[in-house]
């Protein structure tokens, strides 16, 4: 195999997911195409990893110091929907059934991984709702081991402000699943079917 070859398949298969079966047949694809198109390719992946910055408010991915979501006038500001990543984020975004403000954590409580909770976003999280204006936060947190420590654990910590309601999104996504990868319906529906942490019955 070409070093140069060798190289690229090298890079491509340090991304995630990507074995070096896969990171040949991209490379082989780069060949393919015009060489214009390669360079806008690098360009636009350099500038987003040297340029991107991260929502002051929400810690959501952004080109300025806050991000689309919490710049528009237009948002329900008194909910906010707390996610585990910004995928999550696009993912509710396209059901179109949301209207509130959102607060990325930047991942989940894994010790077996040595994230605790001082590694995510969750001071920010509570510097906002002191300020009084958040009246409910819905825990959009996936379903795995790491997720339900997480959603327990921003429970307790929820619990010191007495008016705020806290509700769950409902599990019409299976134990295990990342939001990340669920459909729209299903989000939809675990959006519009959230129960308050602690209730049995669903909220109609």
């Amino acid at each position: 195999m070409s070093r140069l070859l060798d190289d690229a398949v090298g890079e491509f298969s340090r991304l995630p997911g990507i074995g070096r079966r896969t990171a040949l047949r991209l490379a082989m694809h780069l060949l393919r195409m015009e060489p214009e198109e390669v360079r806008q390719m690098t360009a636009a992946i350099s500038a987003f990893r040297e340029q991107i910055k991260y929502c002051r408010c929400c810690n959501n991915l952004s080109d300025t110091e806050l991000c689309p979501v919490c710049s528009d006038p237009n948002r329900d500001r008194s909910t906010v929907c707390v996610v585990e990543q910004v995928g999550d984020v696009l993912s509710i975004e396209n059901t179109r059934q949301y209207n509130g403000l959102y607060h990325v954590l930047g991942g989940v409580i894994s010790p077996m991984q040595g994230i605790g909770p001082s590694d995510l976003k969750i001071d920010l999280l509570l510097d906002r709702i002191a300020k009084g204006e958040v009246k409910e936060v819905i825990l959009a947190i996936s379903t795995t081991v790491e997720g339900e420590t997480t959603l327990f654990y921003l429970t307790r910590r929820l619990a010191r402000f007495p008016g705020l309601k806290v509700t769950s999104i409902a599990r019409g996504i299976g134990f295990g699943d990342e939001i990340e990868y669920a459909d729209e319906l299903t989000i939809a529906h675990a959006i519009h079917h959230r129960v308050r942490i602690g209730d049995t019955a669903l909220e109609e």
